[in-house]
């Protein structure tokens, strides 16, 4: 009978067969600040000859459970899967216009760990809350820096804050 080794991991002698990223513990360079902290492309993979999908650790401190920035993806849809712990994810339905935020139709749901769940492309979203004290990592899988050239921004205006009840 064959026998292998087992290996350390590291980026050198995994690197014909792939790369990797640790997702719970990341050091890349990141956007952001605590309690929203996003690391960006960390892990590509190409899905065909032309485009990328990347995987980023969205790390979220507990914070007081207010809505108060969202943000669209126009041309993408978005995965998210809290990898160690229970998550709070708000949502709103896309709109024409990046202007017309409807937060009378905003939903908060509650994503066990573990749970992939998918943001179609236009729904409005941003960095899901922590349910617990520790941060939660969260596996945010985007096109290759959607980021930077398809990401819609808005901070709401101190009246149109919505607080999260449980």
């Amino acid at each position: 009978m064959r026998e292998v080794k087992v290996e350390q991991l590291t980026l050198e002698a995994y690197k014909p067969f792939g790369t990797y990223a640790n997702l719970i513990n990341p050091t890349d360079e990141k956007l952001g600040a605590a309690p929203v902290e996003f690391f960006r492309d960390q892990l590509q993979i190409e899905v065909d000859g032309n485009n990328s999908w990347s995987y980023s650790c969205c790390r979220v401190q507990k914070r007081e459970n207010v809505i108060d920035i969202l943000e669209f993806h126009t041309g993408c849809g978005e995965v998210v899967l809290p990898l160690d712990q229970d998550i709070l994810l708000q949502v709103a339905p896309a709109t024409a216009s990046e202007n017309d935020i409807p937060l009378d139709k905003m939903r908060v749901f509650y994503v066990p760990k573990g749970t992939a769940i998918t943001i179609k492309a236009g729904v409005w979203h941003w960095g899901p809350f922590a349910t617990e004290d520790t941060p939660a990592n969260i596996l945010i899988n985007l096109p290759e820096r959607t980021y930077a050239n398809d990401c819609v921004v808005k901070e709401l205006a101190k009246e149109d804050h919505i607080k999260i009840i449980k």
